[in-house]
């Protein structure tokens, strides 16, 4: 078995995936509004500026791990 390098600060980039995909089921609804906007609507904006940001957690980990 060859050794695997683990890499932690890669399940940043899980958080797109369960704010896109796995909780859409639970707030897929058009009330309550927030700031004007269907719920719905409001969740899929959030997971949208949140995506660049798990992407650059990642990337700032990764290569912390690098220089270690």
């Amino acid at each position: 078995m060859r050794n695997q390098r683990r890499r932690p600060a890669l399940r940043w980039l899980l958080l797109p995936y369960v704010l896109f995909l796995a909780a859409l089921p639970f707030v897929n609804r058009v009330t309550p509004t927030v700031l004007g906007l269907p719920f719905l609507f409001f969740w899929m904006l959030v997971a949208t500026l949140a995506t660049p940001l798990s992407v650059w957690l990642a990337r700032r980990g990764d290569r912390k791990r690098g220089r270690a």
